[in-house]
Formats: C-alpha cells, sequence, structure tokens
C-alpha cells in the first residue's frame, strides 16, 4: 500500500483527519449553513417590517417562529448525521 492509500498527506507528512457523516458531511453542512442563514436573514427583515409599521405583529412572531424551527431542524439534522455517521476509512 502506499501512504496516500493508508490516509497519509505526502506533502504535510501528517495523517488526514477522517470525516464522518452518515451523509456526505460537507453536503449537509453546507445545505444548514444556508438554510439556517437564509432563516436568520428572513427573521431579521420581518422585524424590521415589524418595527417600521409595514407588517404586523402577528406576522412577525410567525415568521420568527418558523424561521427558529425550520433552523433549529436543520442544525439539528446536521448533529445527527455527524452523531451517528462512520468514519470513513
Amino acid at each position: 500500500m502506499t501512504e496516500f492509500a493508508q490516509g497519509v498527506d505526502l506533502e504535510n507528512s501528517q495523517p488526514r483527519r477522517k470525516k464522518r457523516g452518515f451523509l456526505n458531511p460537507e453536503l449537509v453542512r453546507s445545505i444548514s449553513f444556508w438554510t439556517t442563514s437564509g432563516c436568520i436573514l428572513v427573521a431579521v427583515l420581518s422585524a424590521l417590517l415589524a418595527i417600521w409599521k409595514f407588517a404586523g405583529t402577528d406576522i412577525l412572531w410567525r415568521t420568527v417562529a418558523t424561521c427558529a424551527v425550520i433552523g433549529s431542524g436543520t442544525v439539528a439534522f446536521y448533529w445527527i448525521n455527524v452523531l451517528f455517521g462512520k468514519t470513513s476509512d
């Protein structure tokens, strides 16, 4: 076996860090980041509209609660993916 096949980085002479995750960790992390960021952006925009009285407070709280649930679910999904994933060989 070559050093590369054994998981050793030839340039840095250090073992590469093993990736964990049931699904592709980079893809799940990317989707989680953008979904959570989008939820934060929508919640902030909704709050600004309510402050300037372009939207009612009922709409504000429903939007913020929806974004909190979606964002929390996305972060939880990423965490569960890493927790139950296997280390790559």
